[in-house]
């Protein structure tokens, strides 16, 4: 898509949800470090979880447009992002819209861009399952990649799917995981942050650490309902052996059987949506992690730390095939059969830990600004 040189080097992000904050969060901090002008549009999908995880990078909002509402639907929330984010294109007037992954926020941005005339980029494109699920998401990135000007993919496994769908391979390049840098980076701070740690250690005083830790979080919509009950009742049984904590999701369907399953029992800790530092301390601590995420699936095996996968399909199958990450579904016998294989095995833990590890070294954002500046830079914009 062409669109007439910008007379200022802008790069606009669109994101709302924690993980977008995160993982555009290195990109928007390379920017900068090279003098360019970016501004972030923030929808409002996750509120408070999105503007904490910028804020533990330094970073803020230069708008937002708040426009969540309680019980809204998936389609409702993009219906009233596009509007809104098409004029705060056109009010930028970017070189570029930039968004992250497959929220309904990253779907709406990359709507409002094409409807701008303004060149979409996108950010950890390729993820695939095959299958319907999950949904929306699998849509979701299906779409944008039918709409961006450059393809941001992760791996080559990400690559190869979008080349499958037609998008040709001179608009593709592999950067490794964003994810990976924003690990990194926060690692590194809270490293260099004795009070930090202290204040950590004094929050969660009341884990045991002598006893095994299981880190759970579970929150995908296809695992509402029954397949998260089971899930809880899992969780249940291994408090008995293991120390269980659960940041619970403050969605409804979520939070509210986490209580009445999980609520009050010895061993199990359900703590609100933690910060991104917060989140990362107890990462580093777990002896594994059960999760839906898929931000999760590469953060902890980039820490050494073994992943059971919460779900049927991922759209991380490098992480299964490297050995990173084992996928177990939520049934109950399930989840405790491969629970109980690895904690009694030392050996099986040691070799997930070692496997290497699928998503890049941490350097993808210093990749995309060189392809951003290549393509939309100053010198470049006006050479067109």
């Amino acid at each position: 898509m062409a669109m007439e040189a910008p007379p200022e080097e802008v790069y606009l992000f669109v994101a709302g949800t924690r993980p977008e904050a995160v993982k555009l969060a290195p990109v928007i901090l390379a920017l900068q470090a090279q003098g360019c002008a970016t501004r972030l549009v923030a929808t409002g999908q996750h509120r408070e979880l999105f503007h904490d995880a910028l804020g533990s990078f330094g970073l803020g909002a230069d708008a937002d447009l708040a426009i969540m509402r309680r019980g809204q639907s998936p389609a409702g929330a993009v219906a009233a992002m596009l509007p809104a984010l098409t004029q705060q294109i056109n009010r930028y007037r970017p070189a570029t819209v930039i968004v992250q992954g497959d929220t309904a926020s990253a779907f709406a941005g990359a709507q409002a861009a094409v409807y701008a005339r303004c060149p979409l980029v996108h950010v950890e494109a390729g993820l695939r399952t095959g299958h319907g699920e999950p949904f929306p998401e699998e849509m979701h990135r299906r779409a944008i990649a039918q709409l961006a000007d450059l393809h941001f993919a992760p791996t080559l496994a990400a690559a190869a799917a979008l080349r499958r769908e037609g998008v040709s391979r001179h608009c593709i390049h592999v950067t490794g995981n964003t994810g990976i840098d924003a690990l990194h980076l926060a690692a590194a701070q809270l490293a260099g942050d004795a009070g930090q740690q202290a204040a950590l250690r004094q929050r969660f005083a009341g884990i045991d650490l002598r006893r095994p830790l299981l880190l759970a979080t579970v929150h995908r919509r296809e695992n509402h309902g029954a397949r998260l009950d089971s899930v809880l009742a899992a969780l249940a049984v291994l408090a008995e052996d293991a120390e269980i904590v659960l940041p619970v999701h403050p969605h409804p369907a979520v939070a509210g059987p986490a209580k009445a399953i999980l609520g009050g029992r010895a061993g199990v800790h359900l703590l609100p949506p933690l910060g991104y530092s917060a989140f990362l301390w107890l990462l580093q601590r777990a002896t594994l992690v059960l999760t839906d995420s898929g931000g999760v699936q590469e953060e902890a095996p980039a820490l050494g730390t073994p992943v059971l996968v919460l779900r049927d399909v991922t759209e991380r199958c490098e992480g299964i095939a490297s050995g990173n990450a084992r996928l177990i579904g939520t049934d109950t016998t399930a989840i405790l059969a491969a629970v109980s294989d690895l904690l009694g095995d030392a050996g099986a833990r040691a070799q997930m830990s070692e496997a290497a590890l699928p998503y890049g070294a941490g350097d993808a954002a210093r990749r995309i600004v060189a392809v951003l500046r290549a393509r939309y830079g100053r010198v470049q914009a006006a050479a067109e």
